[in-house]
């Protein structure tokens, strides 16, 4: 059972989240096309992942938003102004990276008033703001330490109160959890989470991991060859995928000429008779078989040479083995049409 209770008002960690809109934003690098022509509107207060493989245009344009790259063609919006050509100084936009970039010399209070002190905060506002920012992390009781004698997930945490605390309309986010093993990472999901229903700024986060994406988001822009190829919520995108590409990339899939079906839609059987009635069915044979506690994962080779799998919840009757010939057998509700290309938002 989850009990909501009050949050106390803290006035100057309070903000609004800021409209980001780009318009056919393009990047060139010589004769090489990183961002190609991309239109998006970010909502207010909207937590948006840009979610690709390596080398798909996602970090790319999280630098023309924040000001790190200047496009080559096209426009960045705050609030319908164009902010194309402002220094990223100016954008008054909060950021948070990979590797923390943390002064090594400053303690952890200095870390977090820099941003205010560049701006001229008077000193006492100073101390009450980074209270404030340290309390929202809990990190309180750690300003006098330096970044060596915190753990990563403390020093992200620093990194997080610094881009807040000066009270930017939107957080910018560059892979801010990769360096961290599993269980922090998920720790400090829920933490980003948190502080964004709680502070109410627009979110841009950028991530390879689509089960983060799937996680924090309340869209997804996913990235291929410097294009947006699909953007939704991740319900829609993970039940809805409009292409192939997008199911293969968000989970996995089973695909078939035309359409896909997720693994947990999936039955394995060992007999037609078993089949259920109005199943869609394909042949398969069974390459491997993992337990993962709350499920099992049954990895299939298909008669087309495809693979595909199946994700039985624990309980479900299965005495399948690698190398058992079966039956694959799914609703007919279940199969999502797709296209072959790889898609645009169109």
């Amino acid at each position: 059972m989850k009990l909501q209770t009050a949050v106390p008002e803290a006035p100057a960690l309070r903000t609004r989240g800021g409209r980001v809109e780009l318009v056919q934003l393009c990047k060139t690098y010589g004769g090489n096309t990183a961002v190609d022509s991309i239109d998006l509107r970010i909502e207010p207060g909207e937590f948006l992942t840009l979610l690709g493989p390596s080398g798909s245009g996602k970090t790319t344009t999280l630098n023309m938003i924040v000001g790190f790259t200047e496009p080559t063609s096209g426009s960045v919006e705050l609030n319908g102004r164009d902010i194309s050509r402002m220094p990223p100084n100016k954008r008054d936009f909060g950021m948070v990276f990979q590797n923390y970039a943390l002064f090594p010399h400053m303690t952890v209070a200095q870390n977090v008033a820099f941003p205010l002190r560049e701006r001229k905060v008077p000193a006492g506002e100073i101390t009450r703001r980074v209270g404030e920012a340290l309390d929202l992390v809990d990190l309180a009781g750690m300003d006098g330490r330096r970044p060596h004698e915190l753990s990563g997930g403390q020093q992200q945490r620093v990194a997080l109160a610094r881009a807040v605390v000066f009270s930017p309309s939107v957080l910018l986010l560059d892979e801010p959890l990769s360096a961290l093993d599993r269980k922090l990472r998920q720790s400090l999901q829920r933490e980003i989470k948190r502080l964004h229903d709680e502070l109410g700024l627009t979110f841009v986060f950028v991530t390879h991991d689509q089960d983060e994406a799937m996680t924090l988001s309340d869209r997804i822009a996913i990235f291929n060859e410097g294009r947006i190829v699909a953007l939704g919520t991740p319900t829609d995108l993970y039940h809805r995928p409009p292409t192939t590409f997008v199911a293969r990339f968000l989970g996995e899939s089973n695909v078939f000429d035309g359409f896909v079906v997720r693994p947990e839609r999936m039955a394995v059987v060992v007999d037609s008779a078993s089949v259920p009635p109005g199943a869609n069915t394909a042949p398969a044979t069974v390459t491997d078989v993992s337990f993962y506690g709350t499920y099992s994962r049954i990895e299939l080779a298909f008669g087309d040479d495809s693979i595909g799998c199946a994700v039985l919840p624990v309980g479900t009757p299965s005495t399948v083995e690698p190398g058992t010939a079966v039956i694959a057998c799914w609703r007919p509700e279940d199969q999502v049409p797709v296209s072959t290309e790889k898609g645009t938002t169109s």
